[in-house]
């Protein structure tokens, strides 16, 4: 005899997103483009073209990321010693993205590496980033992203999982004095 509540034998599953669901399509569509077009280029241009554009690649790339990060560290660096706090991104980490779809072997990823290194485009690939986020943090239902400090999930041992609220009673930012207890977590 078991305890609990009762559960059906037929669950639903949550859809999966779209991005979920196209994802490993997509990546095998961009797979199969890269391979198809060094093969286009070495065969106009030879091997050791496509061996040269693939080193180039690689070498442009690693130099990129690690200007990038100099930059970053730098930027991070000056506003720790002048006391503030450090500035949102700088177009540093478009640039290590940039630098690493350089490093991608292949021609697709090698252009869409350099248009991320024009600073115009940084500029648009950032304001869309952010209006993307923030969107989907305005639309987040209750128990997503959106609210994710406000959930708290507890596996019990027979693998059911129980949803819960966190409700702090003392207050935020509350620490309790030194050798003051915690209070309870069941009552």
């Amino acid at each position: 005899m078991t305890t609990g509540a009762p559960t059906s034998a037929y669950t639903t599953r949550p859809r999966r997103s779209r991005l979920r669901r196209y994802l490993p399509l997509g990546v095998a569509a961009w797979l199969v483009l890269e391979i198809w077009l060094l093969t286009l280029v070495a065969g106009a241009a030879g091997g050791l073209a496509v061996f040269l554009l693939l080193v180039a690649g690689l070498v442009g790339g690693s130099v990129v990321i690690k200007r990038a990060g100099r930059r970053a560290f730098q930027s991070l660096n000056e506003a720790l010693q002048q006391g503030g706090s450090p500035a949102r991104g700088g177009g540093n980490g478009l640039m290590m993205l940039g630098g690493l779809l350089l490093m991608i072997p292949g021609l697709v990823s090698d252009v869409a590496g350099l248009l991320l290194l024009l600073p115009p485009v940084q500029k648009a690939v950032s304001r869309f980033a952010e209006s993307a986020l923030e969107k989907r943090l305005r639309a987040a239902a209750p128990g997503s992203l959106g609210d994710a400090f406000q959930q708290a999930r507890m596996h019990r041992p027979d693998g059911k999982v129980v949803q819960g609220e966190v409700i702090r009673e003392d207050g935020p930012g509350h620490r309790p004095e030194p050798g003051e207890q915690y209070p309870p977590l069941t009552r």
